[in-house]
């Protein structure tokens, strides 16, 4: 397939491919961004990876509530508390 010049005007802003895998997932990938999504359907999958290009792009994701910091283990008062570092576990 023959591909523009970045620069171009007529670019398109998202070149998606979309893979029916032999386990009957489908695979949407990004082409641009080169991130990729999977689901158990075509929605599904355009969804997941339009959710993916969200949180890439700075636009998605919310904060998470105090339950499900909860679920994770921690306190959330203080993981509310911490400065911006990672953990040293995902440091």
């Amino acid at each position: 397939m023959a591909r523009s010049d970045p620069g171009e005007a007529d670019t398109p802003e998202r070149e998606i491919r979309l893979l029916k895998n032999p386990d009957g997932q489908w695979t949407a990938r990004d082409l641009r961004l080169g991130v990729t999504a999977q689901g158990a359907s075509r929605d599904v999958a355009l969804d997941n990876l339009d959710a993916v290009v969200e949180a890439v792009n700075g636009e998605g994701g919310r904060t998470p509530t105090d339950d499900e910091i909860r679920d994770l283990g921690v306190d959330p008062a203080v993981a509310r508390s911490q400065d911006d570092d990672l953990p040293d576990i995902l440091g």
